[in-house]
């Protein structure tokens, strides 16, 4: 009699994936985890599963691969389970019946792994720096994602926020970028000094104040991590534009009534177990009104209104100033959770 192992192998015959408590099918009840044959495609799974669970897999006839469901998205199956680190974690919690820790990063560091495999990640590049009569930075990329790491040393730096700037037509510094291994987020574009737009990163920089013309917000690198800043147009009142948010890009400087933009929001995230909202984009500079800050640092008003810095490991753009020199961006962050 042949031997089937014991596991989830592929049963040829069903073409379907099977669970053998037993030592052979013969001799133990065959268990379907999927009980379908395989879909014609991922619509046709999505409508015949519209609420998987985890664990749940599944193969495709279009690519002729197979998908487990890892709790939030379908995946390559590849027998990954949860990888493991050996540092002293920053703290544990359970929700929906699964164990979690988790370590957070707010200097640059090493990530211990002991046992490959997944692990959900957050880095956060650093916000720029706001400009002179201007902009405001622009928030540091946001990157979420589910990913697998090898057993082995990983460096983890993060990154320094982008300095403010206090020259007219000059832009702030853009934020330094923070890692993980081979994962990276972009720092935030800085904001435009007057009669300066701002530049590209993570999310970019707003646009300075200027007398005629105009000038533009900063675009993002990647646009699923970050946002454009916002522009200006010229009038009756000095304005400045609010840098983008990794959630929304930031807003217009006011002309006719010498409000700043605000920056754009940031993105919440709970792998701590606490909704934390980050990398939301600087103020920009208004001569009446100053532009919020929306995660990021908020903006100056007045003859010599001075903006805030971004928030420490928010990855916050600076707020623009009035006449002086733009505050900083927050320096990054980087996040690591596993199944305990």
């Amino acid at each position: 009699m042949a031997v089937t192992p014991v596991g989830n192998p592929y049963v040829e015959s069903s073409d379907l994936v099977a669970n053998y408590p037993g030592a052979s099918e013969a001799l133990a009840e065959r268990i379907d985890i999927v009980g379908v044959n395989p879909f014609a495609n991922a619509a046709a799974r999505d409508a015949a599963i519209p609420s998987p669970v985890q664990g749940q897999m599944c193969s495709l006839n279009d690519d002729n691969k197979g998908y487990r469901y890892n709790g939030s998205a379908w995946v390559l199956f590849s027998g990954a389970g949860p990888g493991n680190f050996t540092n002293t974690a920053t703290g544990t919690y359970t929700t929906g019946g699964i164990q979690y820790k988790y370590i957070t990063f707010t200097g640059s560091g090493d990530l211990i792994v002991d046992r490959a495999g997944e692990a959900d990640v957050l880095i956060i590049g650093a916000g720029g720096g706001g400009g002179r009569s201007g902009g405001g930075g622009g928030a540091g990329a946001h990157f979420s994602q589910k990913v697998v790491f090898s057993v082995g040393t990983n460096t983890v730096s993060i990154g320094a926020g982008g300095a403010g700037s206090n020259v007219d037509g000059q832009t702030g510094t853009i934020g330094q970028s923070s890692i993980v291994s081979n994962f990276a987020s972009i720092g935030g574009g800085g904001g435009g000094s007057f009669g300066a737009s701002g530049t590209a990163g993570g999310a970019g920089g707003g646009g300075g104040s200027i007398d005629s013309g105009s000038t533009a917000g900063g675009s993002s690198f990647i646009t699923s991590q970050g946002f454009a800043g916002g522009g200006v147009t010229s009038g009756a009142n000095r304005a400045s534009a609010g840098g983008g948010g990794a959630g929304a890009i930031g807003t217009n400087g006011n002309t006719s009534s010498g409000a700043g933009g605000s920056g754009g929001t940031g993105v919440a995230n709970s792998l701590t177990n606490v909704s934390v909202t980050r990398a939301g984009g600087g103020g920009g500079s208004g001569i009446n009104t100053a532009g919020g800050a929306n995660g990021g640092g908020a903006g100056g008003s007045g003859g010599s209104g001075a903006g805030t810095n971004g928030s420490a490991n928010s990855g916050g753009g600076g707020g623009g100033s009035s006449n002086i020199g733009g505050a900083n961006g927050g320096s990054g962050v980087v996040i690591i959770r596993v199944v305990v």
